[in-house]
């Protein structure tokens, strides 16, 4: 026996989700799927994420006549009843029932047939539509030579505007260049294209817009309004942060580095790393330092800063987040990550390592010497930053 079709609804409910900026493996796990079952409904829709989902058009059909309907047009209408009556009795608009008998009415001496009826709407409703690019070969032609040039489909569409601006019938949006693409089934344009994508992906890849990407995270302030004395690195204080995760994300350490220095605090994150057990994890590193040494702290936006309202309140910093993926915004976080993966290697479940070897790895680093540093090491380099109310050797004791 092959396994029991799931409820449309279901479908319905998730590409619903997915179409609002979820990610597939929490609007998965919302509808009560597997991951595999969505990457196969995904699959199949050839990574674009469709604008009528599947029990969308069921509850479209069930909107039209059914075929108890059309047998109840039928009996009334031998009965004599007029089309109005009929519609009354049905829930129906007069226009629906005038429809339907015309359209079911094989000759007039036999009258409505309702079988008959319900077979012609049956063909009606698996009649595709051919899509403008299968009926235009000009079209066609035009967009698979720009897609081989390497034009985006954006791109084609938008340009079809300028190369032909009197010719209406030389029009097609980029979402139904993309669908030609990449769905199943509307392959209107050769398969191979795809390789001629930017990405190269057999796959579309939904992408969330912009605003429902920083929505994960409420207040926060951008990088671009970080002030100018942070990039100048002349000024101790400023510092960039992440996590170095392990096997599925199970496991992490936090990573602190300062930026005029490069001096390196590790945060240990032996029971998870959520928003609360970073945001007491950072405080206690930062309030260890002097406070001439908090004065900005800039992240990716990943969920784990989701408190950091509650940080900035409790440290007196300034936290900045990155664009969306661009990790070239932090830099030196990210060139110290690189250094550590020697100590906490890739696959390793980074919850097994205790505090005291966090801080021998931290001291190995803060004790290397940097070429830009004029071959001091990061802990000689920021005591020379310390200002002088602070006490000297702060740093080595944070």
């Amino acid at each position: 026996m092959g396994r029991p079709a799931l409820p449309l609804q279901v479908q319905r409910q998730f590409w619903s989700m997915m179409r609002t900026g979820v990610v597939l493996d929490d609007a998965a796990a919302v509808v009560g799927v597997s991951k595999t079952v969505a990457w196969r409904w995904f699959r199949e829709a050839g990574g674009v994420i469709p604008i009528t989902a599947p029990a969308d058009r069921a509850e479209a059909q069930y909107s039209r006549l059914s075929f108890a309907e059309r047998e109840e047009i039928s009996c009334r209408r031998a009965a004599g009843a007029g089309i109005r009556a009929i519609a009354r009795a049905l829930g129906r608009s007069p226009s629906t029932v005038s429809r339907e008998l015309a359209r079911g009415t094989v000759r007039r001496k036999t009258g409505y047939r309702a079988s008959v009826a319900q077979a012609r709407a049956d063909v009606r409703s698996r009649r595709p539509k051919v899509s403008r690019l299968a009926q235009n070969d000009r079209l066609r032609e035009h967009v698979q030579q720009q897609l081989r040039d390497k034009l985006s489909p954006e791109q084609v569409s938008q340009r079809l505007i300028v190369d032909y601006p009197d010719e209406p019938e030389m029009r097609v949006s980029h979402e139904t260049i993309y669908r030609a693409l990449y769905v199943p089934g509307r392959g209107a344009l050769q398969r191979g294209l795809v390789r001629c994508m930017r990405t190269g992906r057999t796959l579309r890849k939904p992408r969330r817009k912009v605003a429902e990407r920083r929505g994960r995270i409420a207040d926060m302030v951008n990088i671009s309004e970080r002030p100018a004395e942070v990039e100048d690195r002349k000024v101790a204080g400023h510092w960039e942060g992440d996590l170095i995760a392990g096997p599925q994300h199970h496991s992490a350490i936090g990573t602190l580095v300062e930026r005029a220095t490069g001096y390196v605090i590790l945060l240990h994150l032996p029971d998870g790393h959520g928003a609360v057990e970073v945001q007491q994890a950072i405080i206690a590193a930062m309030n260890s330092l002097p406070r001439s040494l908090r004065r900005s702290l800039t992240w990716d936006q990943g969920r784990e800063m989701t408190n950091h309202v509650q940080i900035a309140a409790a440290t007196g910093m300034d936290i900045f987040f990155c664009d969306a993926h661009s990790p070239w915004q932090r830099g030196t976080n990210e060139n110290t990550n690189g250094l550590l993966r020697q100590y906490f290697p890739k696959g390793t479940d980074l919850s097994g390592y205790h505090r005291d070897y966090l801080e021998f790895v931290a001291a190995q680093l803060n004790r290397r010497p940097r070429k830009r540093l004029g071959w001091k090491t990061p802990t000689e380099a920021l005591d020379a930053l310390l200002s002088p109310s602070d006490p000297p050797g702060v740093a080595l004791i944070a």
